[in-house]
């Protein structure tokens, strides 16, 4: 019971963040989105930054699942294609997609304003690049960490950027696609020298 209103009240929260952002988000609005009292979010989260800190959290295993439940059993040696489709799977027209993906922008953003968020960020961040430069390395194993490491961040921080361009309306969904699938290209092809 009490694992389903803390999962209540982290929904709530990335819900209330993707439509109004974090600059906004109250506590009592939060415990009248997810259906529960203040008192028992002050109780699971202790503060404001606790909440926000645990929806980064929620919101980045969020993304690890719908971006790891391809299919990659037809190809299991593919690492390309593996690659492509756990980037790809960042720009899905769903409502889970772009609540998780505009919330995730917006606790970027806020962290500017907000230093409580950024070493949690940072990590969180951190870990994406590595899941990516270890695709990278399996595509190319005699590439230097370093290299795979340079080249997982320009991957992860250009579909940050598509991703924002995207929910906000000036990029189409295809052409974001198209141009992580170029940026793939261009950085196996860099890699191999």
């Amino acid at each position: 019971m009490a694992r389903d209103r803390r999962k209540a009240i982290l929904e709530g929260a990335a819900r209330l963040i993707a439509r109004r952002g974090v600059r906004g988000l109250r506590m009592e609005e939060l415990a009248a989105e997810a259906g529960v009292s203040t008192a028992l979010i002050y109780y699971h989260f202790k503060d404001r930054a606790g909440a926000l800190r645990h929806t980064l959290e929620f919101i980045s295993d969020r993304a690890e699942r719908y971006t790891s439940d391809g299919d990659f059993t037809a190809e299991p040696h593919d690492a390309r294609h593996e690659l492509e489709q756990s980037l790809l799977l960042e720009f899905q027209d769903t409502p889970e997609v772009r609540e998780n993906s505009t919330a995730w922008g917006e606790l970027r953003a806020s962290a500017i304003f907000e230093p409580e968020l950024r070493g949690d960020l940072a990590s969180a961040t951190l870990a994406w690049i590595h899941e990516v430069a270890a695709l990278l390395g399996r595509i190319q194993p005699t590439a230097a960490a370093p290299a795979l490491t340079a080249s997982a961040e320009r991957l992860t921080g250009l579909l940050e950027g598509l991703s924002t361009r995207w929910l906000s309306g000036a990029l189409p969904l295809s052409h974001a696609r198209r141009l992580v699938k170029e940026a793939v290209s261009i950085e196996i092809q860099h890699l191999s020298h």
